[in-house]
């Protein structure tokens, strides 16, 4: 495979942009050896800066061609009206079968708003969909030809959006300080493929989805604050799978699931006809044989994307929030 030309011009704009990160390799919040406290109703208003530019990334004309547009990805970070310098962070990515969804969708907002009014900083992403074209490894595409044709464009935006997401975990490692994020007290979560690729952050090593692909393939890399590390204490998998561990697995035979994974939060209806229910029972054995923290909600009756579920008269989101206070030991007012 050729590697990817890059105007000079689109080089140095890089460079300047992976210049304007922090050094720091660890964040330094003064309290990060201290335990958040969250609040059990909602106490705070919710501050909102939306549209920050967390990385860049390529945007090919037809998959890995030389023709390539950068293209600048974004989250929302929601924090609360209050003067703690000591929070947890959740981090959420939203679904839409990696062809399609918005950082800003209805429900995701839902959620913003339920945890950071109760202490959290909230954060929503976008990454590169299928439309997209992001860059992917030579071995993605070599596998792809096992793919449906129809179907191939959309299992390779599997990567970039991996790729993405992590980016976006080492931009709030690196900005910690700036909204008084406390870095031993990190969740992911989201729906669909969003939940697909939450799983995949938790369960993952540092470097999947980050050294596949080389500096000079893929400068853009240099803007997603590589000299950042972070640990993730827990998972909310909301109808969500495998799958990019699986591929990565098939692809490369790494297999990453350990007794030292995060906890892990499941939600999934009964009658999902597009992640089968099954999906989830796999999460629950692979985490039962590991002995890992887990969280099982079997919606019945429920199909994808269940949202306004509800089990004993409460919904996912506190349910969720409970999981979350109890594995992490967070302090709770």
């Amino acid at each position: 495979m050729k590697n990817i030309i890059i105007p000079t011009c689109i080089l140095l704009f890089i460079i300047l942009l992976s210049s304007c990160g922090s050094n720091n390799k660890v964040a330094s919040v003064d309290s990060q050896s201290e335990i958040p406290t969250v609040q059990s109703t909602p106490m705070y208003g919710v501050l909102v800066k939306e549209d920050i530019i967390y990385a860049q990334g390529l945007s090919h004309e037809s998959i890995n061609s030389e023709s390539a547009q950068l293209l600048p990805l974004k989250l929302d970070v929601y924090t609360p009206d209050n003067t703690s310098d000591n929070r947890p962070a959740f981090v959420f990515i939203h679904g839409g079968g990696f062809a399609g969804g918005s950082k800003q969708q209805g429900r995701i907002i839902e959620w913003a708003n339920y945890y950071t009014s109760r202490g959290w900083v909230f954060i929503s992403l976008d990454y590169r969909l299928k439309r997209d074209k992001g860059t992917v490894p030579q071995q993605w595409l070599d596998y792809a030809v096992n793919i449906p044709k129809n179907k191939a464009a959309q299992f390779l935006a599997i990567y970039p959006a991996q790729r993405d997401a992590k980016a976006a975990l080492r931009w709030l490692v690196s900005n910690a300080n700036t909204y008084k994020i406390n870095t031993n007290f990190i969740t992911v979560g989201g729906g669909s493929a969003g939940a697909i690729t939450a799983i995949t952050l938790g369960i993952s090593n540092q470097e999947d989805f980050r050294d596949e692909i080389y500096g000079k393939q893929d400068p853009t890399l240099a803007t997603t604050h590589l000299d950042q590390a972070y640990k993730i204490q827990t998972i909310v998998d909301l109808w969500g799978s495998k799958l990019a561990l699986d591929v990565m697995e098939q692809i490369y035979g790494h297999q990453r699931f350990d007794s030292d994974d995060p906890a892990l939060f499941i939600a999934h209806g009964t009658e999902d006809p597009t992640v089968p229910f099954s999906k989830a029972e796999e999460l629950k054995t692979i985490y039962e044989t590991n002995k890992v923290p887990l969280a099982y909600y079997p919606l019945e009756g429920k199909g994808h994307g269940a949202w306004g579920a509800t089990v004993n008269d409460k919904d996912l989101a506190e349910l969720a929030f409970e999981f979350i206070v109890q594995q992490q030991g967070i302090n709770l007012e």
